[in-house]
């Protein structure tokens, strides 16, 4: 044979050219369209994939090839349709489905779901999404309880809004490859919980809603009630006898209803969701997923402004009410309290402060970290895992419960994150409801020594930061046997009396109600 021609080498060069130049484009157009699927991602979701092709297409997905054939597609359910679950990001999944609508496997490649970075074990996520395989893409899902009509899938304990969002994204994502793909027919169909109406793009968090319509009724029923407690507030004072066992039921319904059944424990995680989506890309979907907390925010937020923080730390928080059930029992059963001096406990009141300050500016570094530190809360273990959990975890947990028998609150009063983070918007309030006398303080010490979680200064006035609005203050306001100024208008208001009647009366050999020694 000759030698090439000069020409022939121009060709060559010019074809090998071209063939990088397409290429260039092939993965650009990868790249734009999402990403090329890691080979070793698309066989674990595709088991037997002997080939996985680029990203391409709308909605984008990787063609799988088998024998030379094309076998299905694999895509990440964030290329397709990013569902913002509860850190308002959503969770990164490859998903493989084959060319008859069935799903062939699921991996979770990313994440910042709180309950799922500290809570929810690697066993218990690779038990979940491994339910998946097998399900056809037309089939409808049901996370929990039952429903006819629907696949029913086990949960993840502790984590019913971020298995919903899974969920959604899995089989609402997989459908719209699978349409694009003509491997299914028109969207009318149902890919998910919610029917024809979920496949055609109803937001996450009006399922969510529709689920739970009974735990929402009964949570607006309690707060409706808590509103008329607040409302009436002084003539229930008046009347210890049916408020002191009304907020012991109140507390009790705070612990296993808003607790442990509708899982809504309000924590220091959710406030920092909040400030980091406000300072990205706020969006009301990631809010609205779970109707409990967003009931119970929007009423905080309302009760801030009106009452101070004190009502949701001594009325809606459920691990505070679990802490005040127990030292009611334990004062039942004469356990002795113990007391920190007072220089100690003053001390110890700034130390919620510097912990939520250190895990916000924890979170502006990482979430992640930030979630791991915020275990100083024990209200995963608590209530969305019903004590689930490492040994750790559990035994710090019911550490505070026992410190709580002998000492009133103590978590709330020196460790806790969100109470201290409530405590900033708490300044904003507009009215004050807790009535003073002006000797309040000056000389009465009565309410300041009975106040047990120490939120009365010895001046008399009350410490809206600390106060947790248990109107036990206000029961001896009222009470004409108790309070000094009351007491001598009552005895006045007697000796009145007996003179009218015509009784000696004798001059009271010391003054009624002399006020205790402050601490």
């Amino acid at each position: 044979m000759g030698a090439a021609t000069p020409g022939g080498r121009r060709a060559r060069r010019d074809g090998a050219a071209g063939a990088l130049l397409l290429a260039a484009l092939l993965v650009a157009a990868a790249a734009a369209a999402g990403g090329q699927i890691d080979e070793e991602v698309a066989r674990a979701v595709f088991p037997g994939a002997e080939a996985v092709g680029l990203v391409t297409g709308e909605p984008p997905a990787a063609p799988v090839y088998r024998d030379g054939r094309l076998a299905g597609y694999v895509f990440r359910t964030d290329d397709v349709l990013p569902i913002p679950a509860y850190s308002g990001k959503p969770v990164a999944m490859a998903v493989g489905i084959d060319l008859a609508g069935r799903i062939t496997g699921v991996r979770i490649l990313h994440h910042e779901e709180p309950i799922l970075v500290v809570g929810v074990t690697p066993e218990h996520l690779r038990r979940f999404i491994g339910q998946y395989a097998g399900l056809n893409v037309r089939q409808r899902v049901q996370i929990g309880g039952f429903r006819p009509g629907f696949v029913h899938l086990d949960g993840l304990t502790g984590a019913t809004i971020t298995a919903m969002v899974m969920n959604a994204s899995i089989m609402r994502a997989a459908r719209r490859v699978a349409e694009s793909r003509g491997i299914v027919e028109p969207s009318g169909g149902a890919g998910t919980t919610a029917g024809s109406a979920a496949a055609a793009g109803e937001p996450l968090w009006v399922e969510s809603w529709r689920r739970r319509r009974p735990e929402i009724a009964v949570l607006g029923a309690g707060l409706a009630v808590l509103v008329w407690i607040l409302l009436f507030e002084d003539w229930l004072a008046r009347r210890p006898r049916i408020l002191r066992p009304l907020r012991r039921l109140y507390l009790v319904w705070t612990l296993a209803f808003v607790g442990w059944i509708a899982l809504g424990q309000l924590s220091i995680v959710n406030v920092l969701t909040f400030v980091h989506a406000l300072m990205g890309e706020f969006r009301w979907e990631t809010f609205l997923v779970d109707p409990a907390l967003f009931i119970l925010w929007s009423f905080v937020a309302l009760v801030l402004i009106l009452w101070g923080r004190g009502v949701y730390c001594g009325w809606l928080c459920p691990f505070g009410a679990a802490q005040e059930l127990i030292q009611q029992g334990a004062q039942a059963l004469r356990l002795p309290q113990l007391e920190l001096p007072s220089v100690v406990h003053e001390r110890l009141w700034a130390l919620k402060y510097v912990i939520a300050v250190g895990l916000f500016g924890l979170s502006l570094q990482s979430v992640g970290e930030a979630v791991r530190y915020a275990e100083v809360e024990p209200f995963k273990t608590v209530f969305s895992l019903h004590f689930q959990r490492g040994w750790p975890f559990v035994a710090w947990a019911l550490a505070l419960l026992a410190a709580s028998a002998v000492n009133r609150k103590f978590f709330c009063k020196y460790l806790c994150p969100l109470g201290a983070a409530l405590a900033i918007p708490a300044r904003l309030k507009i009215f004050d409801w807790l009535r003073r006398r002006r000797e309040c303080g000056r000389p009465c010490q009565i309410c300041a020594n009975e106040c047990e979680v120490r939120a009365i200064r010895a001046t008399g006035e009350i410490n809206p930061n600390e106060c947790h609005y248990c109107l036990d203050c206000q029961i001896t306001y009222w009470d004409d046997r108790r309070c000094p100024p009351l007491v001598e208008r009552r005895l006045r208001r007697e000796r009145a009396a007996r003179r009218a009647r015509g009784v000696a009366v004798a001059p009271p050999a010391r003054r009624a109600g002399r006020p205790q020694p402050g601490r």
